[in-house]
């Protein structure tokens, strides 16, 4: 190829080449050509050399050798050399670039040129790549054309000026003054690019806001012109005058309104006039209507106007454009919350978009709906997104099941409504729940006793029919353990009354247990109900031993660990079965500052009951005083005497979490054999009132504390509790004790048994809170222990 192909010549033999090594080929060959003559002294096809270079740069290809050429193009008087070395500047170098700084001086002297196209180069050279430095050395320049009376360079002024805002924020007080003046231009373009520079200087200075706020009225009378002009075929686009400036005024009206009732109550006519004049059937139109509602929304506009901008979203929800659709649930979405009502208006529209098969509209659409469920129409509402969740997409299961859940836990009409609901979502998206789902369900049903006989007919149902939701298989398997004598019974006036049998019970868990599609949790749960069964049925006793010793020697280990316990109960502990495997109590829930679904606010007033003694407040407030400050001296235990860390506290009125999945775990389940008793020490010893102390050590971490209290006096005690704190890494969980009162002479005593989990084997320390009422008087007493026996510390 000869050096002087043109640029035409070399883009067809480019675009010809059949590989990417040809293509190579043809590129370097070119690039080695042009490095050639920009070494020649005098070259009178630089500018065409810079243009080819610029295309191999647009391909991707390494162009940088051509930076110093585009200084000095930019440098010539030529204006066809500079036009092409502008153009290179803006394409190779960038603020980072050291060649950059060298262009700062033939840029100020274009600014200067009497060539209004030279000095537009050299504006937009300078708003494209100007780095901090030049920004601060060229701003006085743009703030003098900024005031120049041709309307070319005002444009593009205005525009290099908000490039300069951008890279130095304090340049911005240098142009307010200037940006004002071009409101009052006719030339759209300038307004347009005085109205972007105003907005920039709004966004970065609080001040600069205020000042522009005595602007309101003049940007009003510019839109109005636009909405009222009849046709003008240099500003007109679909039917829409200028509608790049009317987006623009409309996004700063929304800077300048926002928190602001004075400059609201001056735009609120024109926004109306918006909204209602602006044809909706085109896109332009559509744009234009989204800003009005958008500014709507963000000022402090009337209601009536805020009704008027939701009404234009409900219509976009009926475009057939989806971006359309996107967008204006996008906007339903932020304004739900405040403007619920108007919202709600649109409903069936918004459920509607459930059915669109893009799947971003989708998304929206489900988001939008859950929103709008409300005490009213929860039913409503509900059989819609049941319907939509048995036909959605899987990757919004999940989130449609969560959001359903949500939604009937704060409106459900009814309990039982609230347990068809979640039953409903179980058989339709069980696998795709959340893990708190059983236990909340349990917890849901254990509370409402009049429904069990209902709950276990319509859960066994379920479990015949389907046992690959794992979720329902749970919860089913556990209501039957709990509640099977109901289900054994056949009387519900709720359902229709069906015969069971014991061995119809027994086969439905038989088939879970040894179904491939259980999980091991859902065997740990069948294998309880079976086992919890053997107390609520009376002829199959034999056959529920059977299944229960065959699972000992499971490959799962936590499955197998069941097993052998509940056959060590039938062997050995067959006396105790009973009241081991009883019904369960209302499980109570437990979260952080929740207890049975009362909030507990910190520094709560207790109420201590008539005839109890007062204990001082700030001892209720911070048990033992643990962090400090306490004025009562601690009592040593005759173990060690020290002082320990910041302690969590525990009483034995604390609730137990549910624990997912472990829901039936009645008894211990550590092997015996890794338990260790250790001796029995006395740790208090005061008035006549003695603690012991006996540990069992379950496991490497585990530790179970037995305080045994007892009274030598000649008088009863009443009011005896006791209150432990550990450090803060220690789990503590304190059982109910075995009473509250002590009879003298040691006639009976009182056990409290305490369960410490210390993962992170810390050294082991426990405060005590003893309290209890003598002969009338209050006593409250502390005592710190250091020391367990059989830990070696």
């Amino acid at each position: 190829m000869s050096p002087s192909v043109p640029l035409q010549e070399m883009i067809r033999a480019i675009r010809s080449a059949r590989t990417q090594c040809e293509e190579r080929g043809v590129i370097q060959r070119e690039c080695a050509a042009i490095r050639a003559q920009f070494r020649q002294a005098d070259n009178g096809g630089r500018s065409h050399n810079l243009a080819k270079l610029l295309y191999v740069h647009m391909l991707g290809y390494p162009a940088h050798f051509g930076q110093m050429e585009c200084v000095r193009m930019i440098a010539s008087p030529r204006y066809s050399e500079k036009r092409v070395g502008y153009l290179g500047a803006m394409m190779l170098l960038d603020e980072k670039q050291d060649a950059s700084l060298l262009i700062t001086n033939s840029i100020k002297n274009d600014l200067s040129n009497s060539n209004q196209y030279i000095q537009s180069l050299a504006l937009c050279t300078l708003a494209c790549m100007g780095s901090a430095e030049m920004c601060r050395d060229l701003a006085p320049e743009i703030d003098r054309l900024l005031r120049a009376s041709n309307s070319y360079i005002k444009k593009k002024a205005a525009l290099c000026a908000v490039h300069i805002v951008r890279k130095v924020h304090d340049l911005g007080e240098l142009f307010t003054k200037a940006a004002r003046s071009l409101l009052t231009e006719k030339n759209h373009g300038v307004v347009h690019g005085a109205v972007v520079l105003i907005t920039e200087l709004c966004e970065r200075n609080s001040e600069t806001l205020e000042r522009f706020r005595k602007t309101v009225p003049d940007l009003v009378q510019i839109m109005k012109g636009l909405v009222i002009s009849g046709y003008s075929p240099d500003h007109d686009v679909a039917g829409i005058s200028d509608p790049f400036l009317q987006v623009r005024i409309l996004r700063l009206l929304r800077i300048l309104g926002r928190n602001n009732e004075a400059a609201s109550d001056a735009m609120n006519d024109l926004l109306a006039q918006v909204a209602t004049n602006t044809d909706s059937t085109k896109t332009v139109g559509n744009a234009v209507l989204y800003e009005t509602v958008l500014t709507v929304l963000d000022i402090k506009s009337e209601s009536g106007l805020r009704v008027l901008a939701v009404n234009i979203l409900g219509r976009f929800l009926l475009n057939n454009d989806r971006n359309i659709r996107y967008i204006a649930m996008t906007s339903l979405q932020k304004i739900v919350g405040t403007d619920h009502n108007a919202v709600q208006r649109h409903r069936g529209t918004i459920v509607d978009c459930l059915k669109d098969q893009d799947a971003s509209v989708k998304r929206r659409a489900l988001e939008l709906s859950l929103a709008l469920v409300s005490a009213s129409n929860i039913r409503s509402m509900m059989k819609e997104l049941l319907s939509f969740l048995s036909s959605c997409p899987p990757e919004l299961r999940s989130q449609t099941a969560s959001g359903i859940f949500n939604a009937a836990e704060r409106y459900a009409p009814s309990q039982r409504w609230h347990i068809d609901t979640i039953l409903h979502v179980l058989t339709t998206a069980g696998g795709d729940v959340r893990d708190e789902t059983v236990p909340n369900l349990i917890q849901l049903i254990t509370n409402t006793s009049e429904l069990h006989c209902y709950t276990v007919h319509k859960l066994y149902r379920a479990l015949l029919s389907d046992i690959s939701q794992q979720p329902l298989v749970q919860v089913a398997c556990w209501c039957i353990g709990e509640y099977g004598d109901l289900l054994l019974r056949g009387e519900c006036q709720e359902t229709e009354p069906v015969q069971v049998t014991e061995d119809d019970v027994l086969d439905v868990l038989e088939t879970v247990l040894q179904s491939h599609m259980s999980s091991p949790s859902t065997r740990g749960f069948a294998l309880t109900a079976t086992m919890k069964l053997s107390t609520r049925i009376t002829e199959n006793v034999d056959r529920i031993r059977s299944i229960v010793s065959i699972y000992g020697s499971c490959i799962d280990v936590e499955l197998q660990q069941r097993a052998v316990e509940y056959n060590a109960l039938f062997k050995k502990y067959d006396h105790m079965r009973a009241a081991v495997l009883e019904r369960m109590p209302v499980i109570e829930k437990n979260s952080q500052g929740h207890i049975n679904g009362e909030t507990i606010k910190e520094n709560q007033t207790v109420q201590v009951k008539p005839g109890e003694p007062q204990q001082p407040a700030n001892q209720v407030c911070d048990l033992l005083d643990l962090l400090g400050g306490s004025e009562q001296p601690l009592q040593p235990s005759p173990a060690l005497g020290s002082t320990a860390p910041p302690m969590p506290v525990s009483t034995a009125n604390t609730p137990t979490p549910i624990t997912p999945g472990l829901t039936f775990r009645y008894i211990h389940t550590k092997n015996y054999r890794n338990r260790k008793r250790f001796a029995t020490v006395t740790v208090y010893e005061k008035d006549g009132v003695i603690v012991t102390l006996s540990c069992e050590k379950q496991s490497d971490s585990g530790l179970t504390v037995t305080l045994t209290a007892s009274n030598s006096t000649e008088s009863d005690i009443r009011g005896f509790t006791l209150q432990a704190a550990v450090p803060k890494s220690v789990q503590l969980h304190m059982k109910a004790p075995s009473g509250d009162s002590l009879p003298a002479r040691g006639a009976a005593k009182v056990t409290q048994m305490v369960v410490l989990n210390n993962p992170n084997k810390v050294n082991l320390k426990m405060r005590l809170r003893i309290s209890y009422t003598s002969q009338g008087s209050a006593v409250q007493d502390t005592v710190q222990i250091d020391s367990f026996p059989g830990l070696g510390q």
